[in-house]
């Protein structure tokens, strides 16, 4: 007896950042969005930071889809995500004050584990213990997001699913605040108020109910039906808490592989794997970085980067340390997602460089690498070998055909997909969505 396969004709896109996040995910995936019927976000909490900019208008997202600037599309917020219930509803307020319908098409996986107060206050009592040992910070934002995935891994996280019954949720609140408080008073930290905590948290997931959904089963029937859909990560692959420079990581699967169990979907519904690299490398807070450079001497290529590319942390604030671009370190994340396809964000900010550096490999214990080692330790030990490339006076800003180019712009492009062994299918050219020089589609097979 045959069964027939129930997959139908839609194609599914995953976009993740191949760098240190900040790479212009969001910009990429609002753009997409076109052409998508859903876009789904798998992973991460609102640590992350997408900041579009349509007709002008710049706008912060940090957990709600970037596809919900689409007027009409569905969008998904997967069980891999770690959610502050109070974020998500001022997040979606602020969207909704912008004239942005967002209820109507936000739906909201119950089986996302709950960032809580508590979670919150032991974030900021260990970074600042750390801090003050001088033992280094990790760099978290202090939001939660770490502790919250703990509780994942340990099996006692609330989730969106136990707002929906008070009772429960309060009686598994207070073991949780009774294991987090002792480490708040070991780490001379206030213990937090379990009955405000209760009290808010009630509150919002009371408002929430109407976008809690089976996301798995909702994304699956969209699919079947035809419709094409976009998977949003967040941070990126060099972050990952598997692949990434650890322990200057985040605390999430940040890969390609995890669109899959982060939405509750089979991996053979992605078809294509975006990856987003700047033209340049940055990186916000702690963990080795082989090609920085110093940010602050004025005149110096590392300050151009951070100006003219107004390198600032969209969450943070805090300014993203620059260097050029790591082709070594690329090609690792390349491997790690499968990337079908690149997208190269900000061409624009290397214009008017005389030269260009790209790293392609290391030098290490008198060893020549190709590839980024597995070894934070090591990574911090490697001397880039770089590879010196003539610059164009010519603006890139704002182009959308390929021949538009410079010649040494394209020369640099083709040089980088040599490198990394990976086809560059989308470059982006400015801030705005029109900004985008399209080569190979990826809802288009």
């Amino acid at each position: 007896m045959q069964i027939a396969h129930r997959v139908g004709p839609g194609r599914n896109v995953v976009v993740v950042g191949t760098q240190w996040g900040d790479e212009g995910k969001g910009k990429v995936v609002d753009w997409l969005t076109d052409h998508a019927q859903g876009v789904v976000r798998f992973q991460g909490g609102h640590n992350a930071g997408h900041t579009l900019v349509i007709a002008g208008r710049k706008t912060a997202l940090q957990l709600v889809p970037s596809g919900v600037m689409r007027e009409g599309v569905p969008c998904y917020i997967g069980n891999g995500v770690v959610v502050d219930p109070t974020h998500l509803l001022s997040e979606i307020e602020r969207l909704e004050a912008l004239g942005i319908d967002v209820r109507s098409r936000l739906f909201l996986s119950e089986s996302c584990p709950l960032i809580l107060p508590l979670h919150v206050e032991v974030d900021r009592a260990r970074e600042a213990r750390r801090d003050h040992s001088g033992s280094g910070k990790i760099g978290t934002t202090g939001k939660g997001i770490g502790p919250a995935y703990e509780d994942k891994v340990a099996r006692r996280a609330l989730r969106v699913q136990d707002l929906k019954h008070p009772a429960r949720f309060e009686s598994r609140l207070r073991e949780l605040a009774e294991h987090h408080n002792a480490e708040l008073v070991r780490l001379g930290a206030a213990p937090v108020d379990v009955a405000a905590v209760l009290d808010g948290a009630l509150r919002a997931g009371e408002s929430l109910r109407p976008l809690m959904a089976d996301v798995g089963y909702r994304i699956y029937n969209a699919s079947r039906d035809g419709a094409n859909l976009l998977f949003e990560g967040a941070q990126g692959t060099l972050l990952d808490i598997d692949h990434g420079t650890y322990p200057f990581v985040t605390s999430s699967n940040c890969v390609s592989g995890n669109a899959a169990a982060g939405s509750g979907v089979g991996p053979g519904m992605l078809h294509y794997i975006l990856g987003i690299t700047k033209a340049y490398t940055t990186r916000v807070g702690s963990g080795p970085f082989p090609t920085e450079l110093p940010i602050d001497q004025e005149g110096s290529v590392g300050r151009h980067l951070s100006v003219v590319g107004q390198e600032r942390g969209t969450v943070t604030g805090r300014a993203r340390r620059c260097g050029w671009l790591d082709a070594a370190a690329l090609k690792r994340a390349i491997i790690i997602n499968g990337i079908s396809g690149l997208c190269i964000t900000k061409l624009d900010v290397l214009d008017g460089l005389p030269e260009i550096k790209v790293c392609v490999g290391y030098e290490l214990d008198g060893r020549q690498l190709d590839i980024l080692p597995l070894d934070g330790d090591e990574i911090a030990a490697c001397r880039p070998v770089f590879e010196t490339l003539p610059g164009w006076s010519e603006s890139t800003a704002g182009l959308t055909n390929w021949e538009q180019l410079p010649g040494n712009a394209r020369r640099y492009l083709e040089r980088v997909q040599q490198l990394i062994e990976a086809p560059i299918d989308m470059v982006s050219t400015g801030p705005d969505r029109v900004h985008t020089i399209l080569l190979r589609h990826p809802f288009r097979p």
